[in-house]
């Protein structure tokens, strides 16, 4: 008896790079987050094989949250609507705060971004 290969197919239209994004739900989310928390900061990170470029908004406990929003461009342009800084974390990296905020919470349920 053979062996028989499954491929699954994937969606771009859900996932990856060339995924679709409902950038008035992006906004609404890092309004809502920026609004109630002090001290945000957005890092933009690059697209990769399989994720569209995302902002992460770090509050100054670290505390964060992570959305997908397409370009560059757009993840400043986000920034600059929210007036807080914006960094590219290939520059900057990550605060420690979010890295000591992640390892408090490990263990506690969140969305599926792993943030809030």
């Amino acid at each position: 008896m053979g062996w028989i290969r499954r491929r699954r197919s994937v969606s771009r239209a859900s996932d990856g790079p060339d995924m679709a994004i409902d950038l008035k739900a992006v906004k609404a989310h890092f309004g809502e987050f920026a609004g109630s928390r002090r001290g945000v900061e957005a890092y933009i990170e690059p697209a990769t094989r399989y994720t569209a470029t995302t902002v992460v908004l770090i509050a100054h406990d670290g505390e964060w949250t992570r959305r997908a929003v397409g370009t560059p461009a757009e993840g400043y342009r986000l920034a600059e609507a929210l007036r807080i800084p914006a960094y590219d974390v290939q520059r900057t990296g990550y605060p420690q705060a979010m890295r000591d905020w992640t390892s408090r919470m490990r263990g506690v349920t969140h969305d599926d971004d792993g943030g809030v």
